[in-house]
């Protein structure tokens, strides 16, 4: 790669922001079916079995149907393409059934595989998207939903989704947002735990950064923030406002049952 390449690489990587509002302008279907094609390519996937699927949600009133499943996100409404990236050993398992191949991967390992195998997909789909100027966003509620969706979309069994992504063009330029520093990120040979102090200092910066973010809406978090005696970021994080234990243990709950559901929990305490 010369130096204009990886020097605009590199750009790309540093200027990445998740876009929430989009203006309505559709995607020709021939740019999205090369930048699928390209980055089915150009991504790495285990022993070449391409564990995963994307589904493609373009029409409104399906969209709208996503909407209420991604807990009413404005953007799911608004930009022309929302892709739901899914683990998918599905496909793998019929070749082998109609090879007289032993039946394998509809077991934890088999998900575990799939699931990285489609979330690096992701990145590079969104790579792509981004390198010819659309706006992209990752949603977690996939994965809060993940019944729901699962049922939406008609995933028959070892299909499971684990992401989603929003692409269309941005109206909005959000501010980038915060990184630790690369010392809270990276280990030389081990993992060496930081001491008290040295976590602390990592997350200086995104205490206050990220604490003003968030009381910069104004109005109704404010007022929450005081009812719920949130005085600090880190607070803000488990209560009810954003990631609550309640919720995450519920949502773990959901995904079990669809791993159940869909064959995929072997080997993990449920046959």
């Amino acid at each position: 790669m010369d130096s204009a390449h990886t020097q605009y690489f590199m750009q790309l990587l540093s200027t990445h922001r998740s876009i929430r509002r989009y203006k309505p302008d559709p995607i020709d279907q021939t740019l999205i079916d090369t930048i699928l094609e390209a980055s089915i390519k150009g991504s790495s996937t285990s022993g070449n079995l391409t564990g995963f699927s994307m589904i493609l949600t373009r029409d409104d009133e399906r969209k709208a149907r996503l909407y209420d499943m991604h807990e009413q996100q404005e953007m799911i409404l608004q930009a022309p393409l929302v892709i739901t990236f899914c683990a998918d050993v599905n496909r793998t398992r019929r070749w082998l059934t109609l090879r007289g191949a032993r039946d394998n991967f509809n077991n934890f390992e088999g998900f575990i595989v799939a699931a990285f195998d489609a979330m690096i997909l992701s990145q590079s789909v969104a790579l792509a998207f981004e390198a010819h100027g659309y706006g992209i966003c990752y949603m977690g509620t996939t994965l809060d939903a993940c019944i729901e969706i699962a049922e939406f979309l008609e995933l028959p069994e070892t299909v499971f989704p684990v992401t989603s992504l929003v692409v269309g063009v941005p109206d909005e330029e959000p501010v980038k947002r915060d990184r630790l520093p690369l010392r809270a990120y990276v280990h030389d040979e081990t993992y060496q735990p930081p001491t008290d102090e040295e976590l602390l200092d990592c997350y200086k910066d995104r205490d206050v950064q990220g604490w003003e973010r968030y009381r910069s809406v104004g109005g109704e978090i404010i007022a929450e923030m005081e009812r719920l005696g949130i005085t600090n970021l880190a607070q803000y994080y488990t209560s009810e406002l954003k990631y609550s234990p309640e919720q995450t243990l519920e949502s773990s709950r959901d995904l079990w049952r669809l791993l159940v559901e869909k064959r995929f929990a072997a080997g993990a305490g449920e046959a």
